[in-house]
Order: structure tokens, then C-alpha cells, then sequence
């Protein structure tokens, strides 16, 4: 059997930490469990000691997001897999199995995430991955099981394992060897789509990544910042660009950026029109930041992706009214 460590970024999670930990150590069995860090200022790391002792604890001096901090832990545990698992997420019986032996099949499967539905309603698939991760052309990710803010009830129809665009970061699976030979995260990011810009690497390079019906965990989501966040604003925003950057053809990318423009400045208006000024606000701060950061990233030679949407998910959605994941592939 490979080996395999689960590895939990904890920052100022302790809340978390008690409510899912404990489940999670369980369902592990035999597989090794490890908490990393990222330099919390709660009393996260008094609480791991005094009540899991024999837990491996990985303390972090900075905090340096989840990019910079998983890249700093995973550098330091050896194993065949990771499972990088959110601090919010609550797993189920067999869990880990059914994902590393789908992954097993096929070489060149790098990455893999299992179902992911909603903590707080069950019966539906959660923002974060729902049943596999894909992209359109302009950089807008969306998942099966979640188109934008839509989530669809879970009533088996995505049951099936079959490769993905990208994987979430909530629950990732990723072969070791390959997500050091691929330079890790973008430290960048911080935090907010460099699992997508990983697996877009990793789509390039040849490999793939896959999503496991047969495993379903429940995640919580918004646990370290929440959705009206002025900075989870700035950072989809900025991150979102940098992945189109890095993972788009140049001739191509000159083309998707002046599309961006014009629907970054709707999002900006609506921002505003919603009173919502911060976050507006951070939408332009987002790319400042994105030109002064983009010229020191060198985009990497890529090829046209077949699982890459060749329409406007924006222009479906809103337009036409199709919020299904089914609906949309067919359109």
C-alpha cells in the first residue's frame, strides 16, 4: 500500500480542530495524520499538544498562507501521497482508499479530490469542488454540482469518476513526487486558486487529474475567510488572472484580457451598486497587483486542453439562465 499522509493546514482553527479532528485521525487508520501550522495566534497549537500528544505537529514561523504554508510542510514529510485536508472538513468511513487506488490505475494521474458536499446542507454539494472542478475559456472556474453561486442537490447524477480540470484544494489528492517535480504552489497566490494553477501545470506537462465518486467528504467552507471578504475578493481576483497569465498562451491571453476588462468592470459596477465599496475596491487593487506580479512569472509552453469550456459560463449563466453543471456541457 503507498504511502499516504493527511495533512491539515490549521490557522487559528482550533474550533475546527476539535470538532473534526478526532473523526479524522479515526477514519484515517492506518494512514499517518499530520497538523501544520501556520503560525496561529489562538490556542491551536496548546490545544494539538495537550490532547493529541503523539500527533505530529508541524509548527510554522510565518504565516505565509495556505500556498507558502503547505509548501513548507509538505517539504518536510515523506510519503508516496498527500491529502491536503481543510481544517473544516468532516470525512467519512473509507474515504482515502477508493481515491489512491483510482489514482493507481493510471501513471499519470497526479491529482485526484472526492465528492464534496455541503456540511451545513447535506444533501447538496459544497461551493468548494462539489463533484470536480473545470474552467472556460475567460479563466472562470466552475464545478460539477456548482455553477457560480448555484448549488445542485446530490441525487447521484455525478456519480461517475472521470477526469477533471482541477481538483479542490479542500480536499486534494496529489502524488508527491510530482506536485515537488511541479514547484510545489505558486507561494504567490497565498491563497485562493493555486490548486487550480498546480493542476493547469500539471495538465500541461502531460499528467492528469481526476475526481473519485466513490469517496465524499463534507466541507464547512469560509472557515479561515469568509465570503464578503474585501481580501478573498482581492485574491480570487489577482490569482484568477495570474493563472490565466502563467497557463494561457500569449497570443490567446492578449485576446481573454480585454474580455476580462470589460466583465471585471460589470463586477466592479455591481460591487458598488450592492454597496459593497471594499470590494469593489479590492477588484482594482487586484490588478495593480496582477501587472506588478506578472513580470516575474514566465508563462510556461502549453497546448489546448480538451477539458477547457469553450464558451462564456458568464454569458450561459447569467444570459441564458442555465445554472446546471448538465445543462451547460450540453449547451
Amino acid at each position: 500500500m503507498p504511502k499516504t499522509a493527511v495533512v491539515i493546514l490549521n490557522y487559528n482553527g482550533r474550533n475546527f480542530l476539535e470538532q473534526f479532528l478526532p473523526t479524522v485521525i479515526q477514519l484515517s487508520t492506518p494512514h499517518e495524520v499530520i497538523v501544520a501550522d501556520n503560525a496561529s495566534t489562538d490556542s491551536s497549537i496548546p490545544y494539538l499538544k495537550e490532547n493529541f500528544p503523539s500527533l505530529r505537529l508541524i509548527e510554522l514561523n510565518d504565516n505565509t498562507g495556505y500556498a507558502g504554508g503547505y509548501n513548507q510542510a509538505l517539504a518536510q514529510i515523506e510519503a508516496d501521497y498527500y491529502v491536503l485536508l481543510n481544517s473544516d472538513v468532516e470525512v467519512t468511513p473509507n474515504w482515502i482508499d477508493p481515491v489512491i487506488a483510482l489514482m493507481e490505475q493510471d501513471e499519470k494521474t497526479v491529482a485526484c479530490q472526492p465528492k464534496v458536499r455541503s456540511y451545513h446542507q447535506r444533501e447538496y454539494f459544497e461551493y468548494a469542488g462539489a463533484a470536480g472542478g473545470y474552467m472556460d475559456y475567460l479563466g472562470y472556474p466552475f464545478c460539477r454540482g456548482r455553477i457560480f453561486g448555484t448549488l445542485e442537490k446530490d441525487e447521484g447524477q455525478y456519480d461517475d469518476s472521470r477526469p477533471i480540470f482541477w481538483a479542490t484544494g479542500a480536499c486534494l489528492f496529489v502524488k508527491a513526487d510530482a506536485f515537488h517535480q511541479l514547484g510545489g504552489f505558486d507561494s504567490d497566490y497565498f491563497a485562493h486558486m493555486e490548486e487550480i494553477d498546480w493542476c493547469w501545470r500539471a495538465l500541461n506537462q502531460g499528467f492528469n487529474v481526476m475526481y473519485c465518486a466513490e469517496s465524499t467528504v463534507y466541507h464547512v467552507g469560509g472557515g479561515t475567510l469568509k465570503t464578503e471578504s474585501p481580501f478573498k475578493t482581492y485574491l480570487n481576483f489577482r490569482n484568477n488572472l495570474l493563472t490565466l497569465y502563467k497557463n494561457t498562451p500569449k497570443t490567446a491571453f492578449r485576446k481573454i484580457i480585454l474580455k476580462r476588462v470589460l466583465l471585471d468592470k460589470l463586477a466592479f459596477i455591481q460591487l458598488i451598486v450592492q454597496g459593497k465599496i471594499k470590494n469593489a475596491w479590492a477588484i482594482l487593487r487586484a490588478w495593480k497587483d496582477f501587472f506588478s506580479l506578472k513580470k516575474k512569472k514566465v508563462p510556461v509552453k502549453s497546448t489546448k486542453n480538451p477539458l477547457i469550456f469553450k464558451k462564456s459560463v458568464v454569458r450561459i449563466y447569467f444570459l441564458k439562465g442555465l445554472k446546471k453543471f448538465s445543462a451547460i456541457e450540453r449547451y
